[in-house]
C-alpha cells in the first residue's frame, strides 16, 4: 500500500469517527437548549449557551463544523453560537453551514436558507461593552443590540464581520475580511474594512 493510499484511508477514517461524534453533539446542543427543525450535524464540537427564554433554531440540513480538519482552510476555533440575553433568538434556515464562526445575538440573529459562513467570519447584533463612568465599561449584551438578518443562499466571507443592524439580500457575497456596518442589497457584493457595497449580477440570474 503507497503511502499516499494510507493517507487517504486514514483521512476517511478520521472523517467518519467526526461524523459519528455528531451524534453526542447534537445530544449536548438538545440539552443546552437548542431547537431542531429537522436534522443537523455536527463536525466537532461547537460552543453553545442559550440564556433564559432565549432561542437557538436550528433547520433541517444545518451543518455546524468546529474541528480543526472540518474546512479545507483549517479552523482556528469552534464554532461559537450563542443566545446571550434573555428573549435573544439566532435562528439559521435550512442547508446554513457555519465554520468556525462565530454568531453572537443579544436581540435577533436571522440567516435564510443555504446561506454558508467561512472559517472564523462573526456575526454580532450587539457591542457587548459600552463607556460606564469615566473609564469603566459595561457589558450588556441587549442594551444597544439591533437584529441582523440575512437573507438566502447568501456567502460570507472567511474571517469577515457582520456588525448589528445589518441587513443582507438573498444571494449577496461578503468578500473576506470585510467588516460589514451597512446594508447589503440582494445580489450585491461587500468587501474591504469598512466594506463597500459593489453591484453585481441580479440574484435570479444564471451564473455564466
Amino acid at each position: 500500500m503507497s503511502d499516499h493510499t494510507l493517507a487517504g484511508r486514514l483521512g476517511a477514517l478520521a472523517a467518519w469517527v467526526r461524523q459519528c461524534g455528531s451524534v453526542f453533539w447534537r445530544w449536548e446542543a438538545r440539552l443546552r437548549g437548542v431547537e431542531f427543525q429537522g436534522n443537523a450535524t455536527f463536525l466537532g464540537r461547537p460552543i453553545i449557551s442559550v440564556a433564559p427564554r432565549g432561542r437557538i433554531v436550528l433547520g433541517e440540513g444545518v451543518r455546524i463544523a468546529s474541528a480543526l480538519r472540518a474546512n479545507p482552510l483549517g479552523l482556528a476555533q469552534p464554532a461559537v453560537l450563542r443566545a446571550f440575553a434573555p428573549g435573544a433568538e439566532l435562528l439559521l434556515g435550512p442547508g446554513v453551514g457555519v465554520s468556525g464562526s462565530v454568531l453572537c445575538a443579544g436581540s435577533r440573529i436571522e440567516v435564510g436558507e443555504q446561506t454558508i459562513f467561512g472559517a472564523g467570519a462573526m456575526v454580532l447584533d450587539n457591542d457587548f461593552h459600552f463607556p460606564v463612568g469615566q473609564w469603566g465599561w459595561g457589558a450588556d449584551s441587549a442594551a444597544n443590540a439591533r437584529p441582523v438578518i440575512i437573507g438566502r443562499g447568501v456567502f460570507v466571507g472567511a474571517r469577515a464581520i457582520v456588525l448589528k443592524g445589518v441587513t443582507i439580500g438573498d444571494r449577496a457575497v461578503v468578500g473576506a475580511g470585510a467588516v460589514v456596518t451597512q446594508d447589503v442589497p440582494a445580489g450585491h457584493l461587500a468587501v474591504g474594512n469598512p466594506a463597500r457595497i459593489i453591484a453585481r449580477q441580479a440574484p435570479d440570474q444564471p451564473e455564466s
